[in-house]
C-alpha cells in the first residue's frame, strides 16, 4: 500500500520501544502513513523505569526539523519529549522556518514509573511559548495539574484545567481521564466553541506504557490525513483502546501497547 500522508515526530528515543519515538513510528506506520523523526534526547530505560536520558544538542534537532522538511514536506507534526528550554526554543525556532499547518503537542513530563522528565524552566516556555504554535495539545491529569497549578478529581476539574491553558493561548485541549479511578475514561476535547468529551470503559491492565505517544502520535496521523480534529481525536482514542485491550505482557513492570493491533496481514503472508 501506499502511504496516505507524511508525518514528522520531534521526540526523544525509548530504547525498550513502547513510548517515545519508537511508539511514534510504529504508530503512523500501522495507520498507514510515513514517519519522519528529529530526535530530541536517547534514554536508557525499560518497563521498570529509566536508567539514564542524553540530550541530543538543540542546534542538531533544528538542523533534523529543517533538513528533513526542506526535501520531504510532512503533511503534519507530532511533538512528544522536550526536556529543555533549550530544546523548546530549537523546537520552536524550527517550526517558524517549516511552517506546518498541523502541529500536534503531547507534553511529555512524567513517565509511568513516576521518572521526572522536564525541568520547571522548560515547563514554562512550553506553556507561555510552545503551545501558541500548536492545533492541539494532549495533556494527561498529571500534566494537566503541573501546567495549570490546578488539582483534577473529576471531569469538571478536566474542564477547567483545558479552558486555563485556553487562556494560555493552546487553540485545542485534549485532556486525558485515564488516571482518574473510574470505570468508564472520558477524555475532554476543549477549544473556544466546543466541548467533546470521549466515553470508553476503562480497561484493567498495568500495560499501558507509550499510550500518552501513541495518542498523539495517531491524531497527527489521522489529522494529516484530512479528517477534522475532533474525528482525528475519536479515531486515535478508539486505536489506543484497540492496543491496550491487546493486553502484551512484555517485560517485568509496566508493558507496552501493541501498535500492530490495527494491522491485517493478507492469509498469503501468514
Amino acid at each position: 500500500m501506499k502511504p496516505k500522508s507524511k508525518v514528522l515526530i520531534i521526540a526523544g528515543s525509548d530504547s525498550s520501544g513502547g513510548a517515545g519515538i519508537q511508539a511514534d513510528i510504529k504508530t503512523i506506520t500501522a495507520l498507514g502513513s510515513y514517519a519522519m523523526s528529529a530526535i530530541t534526547a536517547i534514554t536508557s530505560q525499560n518497563t521498570m523505569g529509566v536508567k539514564s536520558i542524553v540530550s541530543i544538542n538543540p542546534r542538531e534537532i533544528l538542523n533534523q526539523i529543517v533538513f528533513t522538511c526542506k526535501d520531504i514536506r510532512p503533511d503534519a507534526i507530532k511533538i512528544g519529549m522536550l526536556h529543555s528550554s533549550k530544546v523548546i526554543k530549537s523546537v520552536i525556532n524550527g517550526l517558524k522556518k517549516v511552517k506546518i499547518s498541523k502541529v500536534v503537542l503531547d507534553p511529555v513530563m512524567i513517565t509511568k514509573g513516576g521518572a521526572r522528565l522536564i525541568d520547571n524552566k522548560a515547563i514554562d516556555i512550553l506553556k507561555n511559548n510552545l503551545i501558541k504554535k500548536v492545533s492541539l495539545i494532549t495533556p494527561n491529569i498529571p500534566e494537566a495539574e503541573i501546567l495549570t497549578k490546578t488539582k483534577i478529581k473529576n471531569t469538571e476539574d478536566m474542564i477547567n484545567a483545558a479552558n486555563i491553558l485556553l487562556r494560555y493561548g493552546a487553540r485545542n485541549v485534549l485532556v486525558k481521564g485515564g488516571h482518574l479511578n473510574k470505570k468508564i475514561v472520558q477524555d475532554v476535547l476543549v477549544s473556544k466553541k466546543e466541548i467533546k468529551i470521549f466515553k470508553n470503559k476503562k480497561i484493567s491492565t498495568k500495560n499501558t506504557h507509550g499510550t500518552g505517544c501513541t495518542l498523539s502520535s495517531a491524531i497527527a496521523t489521522y489529522f494529516s490525513c484530512g479528517k477534522t480534529l475532533k474525528k482525528s481525536c475519536e479515531l486515535g482514542i478508539k486505536y489506543v483502546n484497540n492496543a491496550i485491550g491487546s493486553n502484551l505482557k512484555y517485560g517485568k513492570g509496566c508493558g507496552p501497547i501493541n501498535h500492530l493491533s490495527s494491522v491485517i496481514i493478507k492469509k498469503k503472508f501468514r
